[in-house]
């Protein structure tokens, strides 16, 4: 098992803006010096106060001590010659998306640094084996993607080309724990972990949206309080940049051979085409101007309390519902919350309530998402079958205010939001892993670490049932009659042999 790059040896930081200024700051602080390059001197001027100025705030937080920070503020030197990089022990490339710029520059650095020197790529999507590929040792060259903001977010992927050897991607596994992160390995894959296990959060809201389920505000709303992520998809994407996000997406779904799983959304393509980029351009989902107000979900207001709940028989994924809920006597319908009053409510399984009232003969069905924790819960989606009449859903959600929660109506949209978003994350985490791309463990540590999931994909896919997580991917699946929700080989096979992910 390789060790660690000692603290003493120096590490280059090739690029010095927002990643690589954040690379080089956390370098610095686990006690090596820095060399930071860049082709523009302005650029580098302002990475060097960037830096001396972050870590003066934790010596002011208390956070790094005095003498510690002001050791690390030193250790970073700029410098304006590739040549200068002679002597580093691993040098850290941060420089354009492009496969040329990537493969010209490291060509420059394999005639400068030393055959001992691992060469790294910070890149977020393009293939380590087709950076390495010409280069006369392609073995040292490995992927140490950080994620945005470097000095505070805790992931790195480690990635391995085809030639990368074992030795180099331990070690830079072992330097990236040394210096307080969390590293997973990867395999060369487009997307590596993060960046393809995530699409689904951004794709299936999308796929709402058109859809006309709900606006963007009461998407976002249900999945912060329901699905418990820090944002809702809408305000993130706007953080992100819609550029940026959308170009990613194009970059999987092209290397996937256009898989229809990863297909970018109109929606955001004209968002793109407007120039309405998000907060950057003061404009996204959302109108950044000053004098803007956000939207605020949708409220369901035709309630009315009802006069008899009935509740289903318990089920560890909505007993907490059920108790909120609350209710007398039993009906054992299959999947049934609760009766109330001559309406059924039923968590929904990716079909929509129309269809499902239509299967079981009952006119009067209501669904509910997926919750992360429906004790903590506060705002809940409904929809309701077309058949359903008025007053019957008006009781069920009259229930579920006087249980406490917010109601946020839907169309009657197959999978609602939070189930089909989270059902086809754990299909997506579930490849990845069948694929070879990364172990269980290291993927849902990626998804916590990297994106702040409030759980691992498949640490959740083991909480709801992988059964069910089947289910209602083939229920999506025949509604739409697309390839995009078909199911993992490893979700069936853990279905059929009673196993869990973990």
């Amino acid at each position: 098992m390789a060790t660690a790059i000692q603290a003493s040896s120096t590490i280059g930081v090739i690029g010095a803006g927002a990643m690589g200024a954040g690379i080089a700051q956390v370098a610095a602080l686990a006690g090596h010096m820095v060399l930071l390059y860049d082709l523009d001197s302005n650029a580098l001027e302002k990475a060097r106060n960037g830096i001396a100025s972050n870590i003066q705030r934790l010596i002011d937080k208390n956070k790094v001590d005095a003498e510690t920070g002001r050791a690390a503020i030193e250790r970073v030197c700029v410098v304006s010659d590739l040549a200068d990089m002679r002597g580093a022990a691993l040098v850290v490339e941060a420089v354009a998306e492009r496969l040329d710029v990537k493969r010209g520059l490291f060509a420059q650095l394999e005639e400068i640094v030393d055959d001992a020197c691992i060469l790294a790529t910070n890149t977020s999507s393009i293939s380590i084996t087709a950076i390495a590929a010409l280069l006369r040792k392609p073995s040292r060259v490995v992927g140490m993607h950080f994620f945005n903001p470097a000095p505070l977010m805790a992931l790195v992927e480690v990635v391995r080309g085809l030639a990368t050897s074992d030795d180099i991607a331990q070690a830079v596994h072992a330097t990236a724990a040394a210096w307080g992160k969390k590293p997973v390995y990867a395999k060369s894959t487009p997307g590596f972990i993060v960046n393809r296990v995530a699409r689904p959060f951004y794709a299936e809201a999308l796929r709402v949206l058109n859809e006309q389920g709900a606006d963007e505000a009461s998407i976002d709303t249900v999945m912060r309080d329901s699905g418990g992520f820090k944002m809702g998809p809408f305000e993130l994407m706007d953080l992100i940049g819609h550029d940026v996000n959308f170009a990613v997406t194009k970059s999987v779904f092209n290397a996937y051979y256009n898989d229809p799983r990863f297909t970018p959304s109109l929606i955001q393509q004209e968002l793109v085409d407007a120039g309405f980029l998000g907060r950057k351009s003061g404009r996204g989902f959302y109108d950044y101007a000053a004098d803007a107000i956000k939207p605020a979900a949708r409220i369901e207001t035709n309630t009315r309390t009802p006069s008899k709940i009935v509740l289903g028989e318990t089920h560890p994924l909505y007993a907490a519902l059920q108790a909120r809920v609350k209710g007398e006597g039993r009906n054992d319908i299959p999947d049934l919350v609760a009766c109330i009053e001559d309406a059924y409510l039923f968590v929904t399984d990716g079909r929509s309530a129309t269809e499902r009232a239509h299967a079981l003969g009952i006119d009067n069905v209501v669904l509910i998402d997926l919750a992360l924790d429906y004790t903590k819960a506060q705002s809940i989606a409904l929809s309701r079958a077309r058949q359903c009449s008025n007053d019957a859903y008006a009781a069920v959600a009259g229930a579920l205010a006087q249980a406490g929660y917010t109601v946020v109506p839907f169309a009657d949209v197959a999978g609602m939001v939070v189930m089909r978003t989270v059902a086809m994350l754990i299909n997506e985490a579930a490849d990845a892993v069948n694929q070879g791309v990364c172990t269980r463990a290291d993927l849902d540590l990626a998804m916590e670490k990297g994106v702040n999931y409030p759980l691992g994909p498949l640490a959740w896919g083991d909480r709801i049932g992988i059964a069910r997580v089947h289910d209602v991917l083939l229920n999506l699946a025949r509604h739409y009659g697309e390839d995009r929700y078909r199911a993992s080989p490893l979700i069936a096979s853990l279905r059929f042999a009673g196993q869990q992910f973990h």
